[in-house]
């Protein structure tokens, strides 16, 4: 089963269990997804959807954040509540250990001696990692390793 199947299968779950959280997220989500397949022209492959869904996964912990510093705890609530939902469809996330290690390897194999090297290594990594990391997070250890590799 597809996960574009599988959102659907969801929704009519929800719709009969009366979950309105998870009804009115599943339905963003299938409606995100419909407007990238109208703008690529064709339907999504399943890493395709993932994307889209980690997008508004990203969005929900930005709103978090500002809801948070606009102490407004029923919309943090909210926002965690479609977070948590919209989490189950995503694969699980790496520790900083994994993405060390694969940074690590990734560096190994392109022969990166510097920070002058990043741009070989992060479009390998993040290939490697799409949606199992967050960017940011990969950059940041990519950085951090090539800088050390530069020191020694």
């Amino acid at each position: 089963m597809s996960l574009n199947e599988k959102l659907q299968a969801d929704l009519k779950g929800a719709l009969r269990s009366g979950d309105k959280t998870r009804v009115s997220t599943i339905r963003m989500v299938v409606s995100a997804v419909k407007y990238v397949e109208i703008d690529r022209g064709g339907p999504l492959e399943d890493a395709d959807v993932l994307a889209v869904i980690a997008k508004e996964a990203k969005r929900r912990l930005e709103s978090i954040e500002a809801f948070k510093q606009g102490n407004r705890a029923d919309l943090v609530a909210q926002e965690s509540a479609e977070l948590a939902i919209l989490r189950a469809y995503l694969p699980e996330q790496m520790g900083r250990e994994e993405i060390v290690a694969a940074a690590r390897q990734v560096i190994a194999e392109v022969g990166a001696a510097g920070p002058q090297d990043k741009g070989k290594v992060m479009p390998k990594l993040i290939a490697q990692l799409k949606g199992k990391a967050d960017g940011k997070e990969i950059n940041s250890v990519v950085t951090e390793l090539l800088a050390a590799a530069a020191i020694k």
